[in-house]
């Protein structure tokens, strides 16, 4: 018995449509990153095809680079393309230099996505296909990337800010031929970036040199890549599950306790690492510098303090737990603040601020703290203060290790004081001098730190 079945069609439309489909609700707003070539061209024209029946906004964005000396006509181009059309577009001016130790287009990437994070919208439209894709998972295996890197480029990527647009890439089983039959289908017009054929550039050396010489041996070489692509996508989606569990077996609270992933194979351990890092926004180091940090933590001692510094991160060991926290500058050890009765005191050396909260029968008595000076400073040493009715007055240093806030914090936390008195000290409390009585109008501090 003969069975027969669909062919999936290639046609850019289909492909274009039914990702929409999957992952564009209707009142969406779409920003296309419209760079003037073929393919965003083309991305555009087909998105436009699609915006009315489907319901979602279309715009586009143009990021000048100011790299070459043909980029004002490319704006041009691109703003005269969107206003034919009646799609509004932001144009974007950067002027990006060369840095040490990284290549000019990386650069030119990262400050790209800086542009795109800060734009509101539900997606940045980006307009990669498949042929980029078996390009990209190429220079990774080249780098000696992992499995998360020879996943590529995902169809969605959900950026780490909260705030930023989504990225998506409908068109990632799209051939770049398709896409050329498509411009030229429909008589359209774009420019052409005369980098493109600049082979010094890695992906322009393999898109002209080694990928039309595989071809001739393999012809659907791009094809079968670009499927890799997704099986490694697929099995990089197993490992960070795998790894939310080890987190979660491995943590008490929020923080990751050395003794339990010390009982983790090593290869799990690092795998956990390396997602902890991803999911905290850290550029991850090399496979070596990896293991070798894995190394310094499981031989940590639970009562040694130890610091690893990491690209705009530090890890921190306290009390057998790793803490990953931003890098902070020592704060001045002068600090001082007035407060002068605002609801929010601001305090950008310390990366935070204070809400002082009008209370009743509660917090710091409005009274007593009004007959003198009231000042935040940073601890100098030496500071006492007695939370509870039933102790002795006591030193600061001892109560703030009995909490067990981490030494790095302890430097950092604003100290309330009424003229020479400690009043308040966050997570340790009010002094009893100060507390209100019942009935009595207070006064409750709270201390947050900006992350």
């Amino acid at each position: 018995m003969v069975h027969s079945r669909k062919s999936k069609s290639n046609n850019l439309l289909d492909y274009l449509e039914e990702t929409l489909h999957v992952h564009v609700k209707s009142n969406s707003h779409l920003i296309v990153a419209l760079s003037g070539g073929i393919d965003s061209v083309v991305l555009l024209d087909a998105l436009v095809r699609y915006s009315k029946p489907m319901q979602f906004t279309l715009s586009a964005t143009h990021v000048d680079h100011g790299i070459s000396e043909n980029s004002a006509d490319w704006l041009e181009f691109c703003s005269q393309l969107c206003d034919a059309r009646n799609i509004p577009i932001s144009i974007t001016r950067l002027k990006v230099k060369n840095k040490p130790g990284k290549s000019l287009e990386a650069i030119a990437r990262d400050a790209r996505y800086q542009v795109f994070n800060c734009l509101t919208a539900d997606y940045i439209v980006l307009a990669q296909h498949q042929d980029d894709q078996a390009e990209t998972l190429l220079l990774q295996l080249l780098r000696g990337a992992g499995v998360k890197g020879l996943a590529a480029m995902p169809v969605i990527r959900v950026q780490a800010s909260d705030t930023a647009p989504q990225i998506l890439r409908p068109l990632l089983q799209v051939s770049r031929r398709e896409i050329e039959n498509y411009a030229t289908q429909n008589q359209l017009s774009w420019i052409e970036d005369e980098s493109n054929e600049n082979t010094l550039f890695n992906r322009n050396f393999l898109r002209h040199e080694i990928f039309p010489l595989l071809e001739k041996r393999y012809p659907s070489c791009k094809t079968t890549l670009a499927r890799t692509s997704r099986h490694l996508a697929e099995a990089s989606a197993l490992l960070d599950e795998l790894a939310m569990l080890d987190i979660k077996d491995c943590s008490q609270g929020e923080k990751i306790q050395i003794d339990l992933l010390s009982k983790l194979s090593f290869y799990r351990a690092k795998n956990l690492l390396r997602f902890a890092f991803s999911q905290q926004g850290v550029t991850l180091p090399s496979a070596a510098k990896l293991e070798n940090l894995l190394h310094q933590l499981l031989s940590s001692c639970s009562d040694t303090n130890v610091t690893i510094p990491l690209d705009n991160r530090e890890i921190r060991c306290y009390k057998g737990a790793i803490n990953i926290i931003p890098k902070k500058q020592a704060p001045q050890e002068k600090l001082l603040y007035c407060w002068q009765g605002e609801e929010q005191l601001t305090l950008k050396h310390l990366n935070g601020f204070i809400n002082f909260k009008q209370t009743k029968g509660a917090g710091i008595s409005l009274q007593k703290l009004s007959q003198h000076t009231v000042t935040i400073r940073l601890r100098q040493g030496g500071e006492h203060i007695k939370p509870d009715n039933k102790r002795p007055r006591r030193s600061l240093k001892n109560l703030l290790q009995e909490a067990v806030i981490p030494p790095w914090e302890r430097c950092a936390l604003p100290l309330l004081f009424s003229g020479e008195q400690l009043v308040w000290v966050p997570g340790i409390g009010i002094d009893c001098e100060f507390q209100v009585k019942p009935g009595e109008l207070g006064l409750d501090p709270t201390w947050q730190t900006n992350k």
